[in-house]
């Protein structure tokens, strides 16, 4: 199955849907691309991962990547919608303290909001 992402934008802030696994190959490459192109345009992104099924190391490794690069060029990404296997991945591997993790879209752009006020 492959990665879809939907991209929308709320509030100055753009949110990218994914539904499908983050797993080492095109849907790792995809994702890095796609969240590339958008760092040239927008500081301040949501990953709504509320429609993933698997995410792998390869996955991750791309997640702590893109998240890097946004650092870098002075954006922000926050993650919303995990699921309990996804929270449980993030806590295990001590990424739960890198990412900015939110329930929902809404409290992460009033994250943004709060934070840029």
């Amino acid at each position: 199955m492959t990665l879809k992402m939907d991209t929308l934008l709320a509030d100055g802030v753009t949110i990218v849907a994914c539904s499908g696994r983050i797993v080492f190959g095109e849907e790792s490459s995809g994702l890095r691309e796609s969240l590339k192109k958008l760092l040239t345009t927008t500081k301040r992104i949501i990953l709504n991962l509320s429609g993933v099924s698997y995410i792998d190391s390869g996955g991750l490794g791309t997640l702590v990547g893109v998240y890097s690069s946004a650092r870098a060029a002075g954006a922000d990404i926050k993650l919303t919608g995990l699921g309990p296997r996804l929270r449980d991945v993030l806590a295990i591997t001590k990424l739960a303290t890198v990412f900015e993790v939110y329930d929902t879209d809404q409290q992460a752009i009033a994250a943004y909001k709060a934070s840029h006020s």
